[in-house]
């Protein structure tokens, strides 16, 4: 199958994961996409393919001969799409030769260069976009199709020397518990590359210091024509907490090393209401600076309206994976190293998010991320170059063999 084939297959299962369920995975139908996996990983003769209770899928490349006793090193990506748009019934549209211009996705709605000017790096490029009514699901499915092409290929070349490779998928990357309950021990890999970046040449191994708040507000509700000095409207509340953060400090504002307060989520009713923040930064110190003034000023508002009137839970979600990966450089020379040689301009840069890689190297496992070649993650302008997805198989198949060395 070729990683064309196979991306459009993969983007094909509906695999939405939900941030508002208890289960693992959030979702059952991440799992029709994981058996299909672990599946197609038997038929392609991988060994020691498993698929746990929580939906984890690994899966091992053996080493060819004389790499036998080479580091044990891992590929991992995620299945789930994220709640933020629907992943069901993807209708995929591939333009060959893209000529650098204006991308119509449907009769009403248009891809402007003007407003995504990374368009014009893709110039020549085979692209696959949206029909704007769904996400593409490339995040992360352009990964779980590079990681699985490549290793077709390496089990058909026995010629192409390479170590132990194992390859792991994971579900509910998107709501931030991929790896709640995935066994590194089992993995059993020395180090690892989650491929879950987008624009071609990103190699990211320092990401956000991340949390998430939810503060929930008790109103008072009053007929409005009797109100006065008695009514208490929580979605006035709510707006309030939010006038208090720095607005200049708020995503659309922010880049590079640039923290942020995002309000991600708002319910309200006069009554009661509830309003969800994630709070980013990659420096731990302003990290823990912005929790602290989060905290302050639901205690200024806590003041004036009762302290009843405000309850806010506060829970850290992931680290910076610097400080775990630093000490492993060859991480990094491999990873650029498998670049040069694929004709890949690296472009290390920070992530403005997170991976399951940044969990997985406080784990145990370091775990720096890899581009995919997918765009506009999250939403119906989500793109990706199948001629870059093809550069970061190529990344791949050479760090398979560089390890090796």
């Amino acid at each position: 199958m070729t990683l064309k084939e196979r991306f459009l297959k993969y983007i094909s299962f509906d695999t939405q994961s939900d941030e508002n369920s208890t289960t693992f995975p959030s979702t059952e139908k991440q799992k029709v996409l994981l058996e299909a996996l672990r599946d197609e990983m038997q038929a392609l003769g991988m060994t020691e393919v498993s698929m746990d209770r929580y939906g984890y899928v690994m899966g091992t490349v053996p080493a060819t001969p004389g790499c036998e006793h080479a580091p044990v090193v891992g590929f991992i990506a995620h299945v789930d799409t994220s709640p933020d748009m629907s992943g069901k019934d993807v209708r995929p549209r591939i333009v060959e030769e893209y000529d650098g211009g204006d991308i119509a996705l449907n009769g009403q709605l248009t891809m402007k260069v003007a407003d995504f000017p990374e368009l014009v790096f893709f110039k020549g490029h085979t692209l696959i976009h949206t029909d704007g009514t769904t996400l593409l699901g490339a995040d992360d499915k352009a990964g779980v199709a590079e990681i699985m092409t490549a290793a077709e290929y390496l089990l058909a070349h026995p010629e192409v020397k390479h170590g132990k490779i194992r390859i792991g998928f994971t579900p509910d990357e998107e709501v931030g518990r991929g790896v709640d309950f995935f066994d590194v021990e089992a993995f059993g890999a020395d180090f690892a590359y989650t491929v879950d970046g987008g624009m071609e040449g990103e190699l990211e191994y320092e990401n956000f210091n991340a949390a998430g708040a939810k503060i929930e507000i008790q109103g008072r509700n009053v007929h409005p024509g009797y109100a006065k000095g008695k009514m208490i409207n929580a979605i006035d509340v709510a707006c309030e907490l939010q006038a208090l953060l720095p607005a200049a400090e708020r995503p659309q504002y922010t880049e590079g090393y640039e923290g942020f307060y995002h309000c991600v989520r708002f319910d309200g009713t006069v009554e009661k209401a509830t309003v969800s923040y994630i709070v980013r930064d990659h420096d731990a110190e302003r990290f823990e600076q912005r929790k602290v003034f989060l905290w302050a000023c639901v205690d200024l508002l806590k003041k004036k309206y009762g302290d009843g009137a405000l309850t806010l839970t506060m829970k850290d979600q992931y680290f910076n994976m610097r400080k775990m990966v630093e000490p492993h450089p060859q991480l990094i020379d491999k990873a650029l190293r498998a670049m040069e040689l694929a004709g890949v301009k690296p472009l290390v840069r920070p992530i403005r998010g997170g991976t399951d890689g940044a969990r997985l190297s406080f784990m145990g496992l370091p775990c720096p991320n890899l581009f995919t070649g997918g765009m506009n993650f999250h939403g119906k302008f989500e793109y990706c170059s199948l001629t870059t997805m093809q550069r970061a198989q190529q990344v791949i198949l050479n760090l398979a063999q560089l390890w090796c060395e």
